[in-house]
């Protein structure tokens, strides 16, 4: 399989994998041809791309951290949680109640794919955003824990505190939240108060364990100091605000907003690296680089000798070096063949490539 963005998407290509809609339903199963209605359908529910089979990427296996069927029951659960926060406390509690069992399968499907890294290509869709952020912060944080030797307890809690961590949103004026350009400082100083907001809201109608107290409250603090809401640092923000930290900016990062285009992995990964001790942990930030991609398995890529190729295999110890399947030079198609870039140090990845 590998990723076609939705403008890329032809009539008569082959879905790779199933695709589900903002609700959870299946939408189209893997190994639909994709015809014109599909494809417009694709655009109109706003999917930033698909994967899809052909004879270049027939045997490269795309396995996610969790399934596509959870994910998007997650982000169902999840949109509920927060429709009810915004009508006030009534039926949050029981809204809660039915995301902490969807954690709790995260957390045991990440578990028992832990010996993966995480090849998490951006599939939000763009009207639902905040769900879909919500749960891959989620994702993210869990991951981290993982890898920083958190038990089973402490991820499930770290895992709710990273769904809820912009609960407080719901308090925000939309047009500040969606605003293109610049906020106000008046804009900025509410923006800053959705932290503190949700915590109190959901104390008041959900009795949350306090580590996703501070965790959801953390979330917004800096290393060195300077962040919100208590402009603490180092150790002194909490373990989970300082996962949710580095989960949340990344996801974001990589994400379509209304005022900017997505970054590239690679180019949100070279953040964090360079951020590391100003904004980040660097324990959090060090396991980071090992488990999550910079580019995803699937991902078209071109050379810095003109070859083009899509990536099949990261490595945990060298996260920017993948294994790389050429099949074009110089823009004319090759009998496809695959190379390590760890093995060649003068060669680098210039540009994700649409293929």
């Amino acid at each position: 399989m590998r990723f076609v963005p939705t403008h890329c998407i032809r009539v008569g290509m082959v879905l790779g994998d199933n695709l589900y809609n903002n609700n959870g339903d299946l939408m189209l199963t893997g190994g639909t041809v994709i015809t014109k209605e599909y494809a417009d359908a694709i655009e109109r529910h706003k999917y930033n791309g698909v994967y899809i089979e052909d004879d270049i990427s027939t045997d490269i296996q795309i396995i996610n951290i969790i399934s596509d069927k959870v994910r998007a029951q997650t982000v169902k659960g999840i949109k509920d949680v927060f429709m009810q926060c915004e009508k006030g406390n009534d039926g949050l509690k029981s809204g809660i109640n039915e995301i902490k069992p969807q954690i709790e399968t995260i957390v045991d499907e990440i578990f028992a794919n832990k010996h993966l890294m995480v090849n998490m290509v951006d599939m939000k869709v763009f009207d639902d955003y905040t769900y879909y952020h919500s749960v891959n912060v989620a994702v993210l944080s869990i991951v981290l824990g993982v890898a920083l030797k958190l038990n089973r307890h402490e991820l499930c809690d770290l895992g709710f505190a990273a769904l809820l961590h912009d609960i407080g949103k719901v308090f925000i004026d939309k047009t500040i939240l969606n605003k293109n350009g610049r906020l106000t400082p008046k804009e900025y100083g509410d923006i800053k108060t959705h932290s503190l907001l949700g915590c109190n809201h959901l104390k008041k109608g959900y009795p949350i364990p306090n580590p996703c107290f501070m965790g959801i409250l953390d979330h917004h603090e800096k290393y060195d100091g300077g962040g919100y809401p208590n402009n603490l640092k180092g150790d002194k923000i909490s373990l989970y605000g300082r996962i949710i930290s580095v989960a949340d900016v990344y996801d974001a990062l990589t994400s379509d907003r209304s005022y900017r285009k997505a970054l590239l992995p690679s180019d949100a990964m070279e953040y964090i690296m360079g951020s590391t001790t100003t904004l980040f942990d660097p324990n959090v930030v060090k396991v980071f680089v090992k488990k999550i991609a910079a580019y995803p398995i699937g991902t078209c890529v071109k050379l810095s000798n003109d070859l083009t190729g899509i990536v099949v295999q990261n490595y945990e110890n060298f996260c920017m070096r993948p294994r790389i399947r050429i099949f074009k030079d110089h823009d004319k198609e090759v009998n496809p063949y695959e190379i390590d870039l760890a093995d060649f140090k003068t060669l680098n990845i210039t540009v994700i490539e649409i293929v």
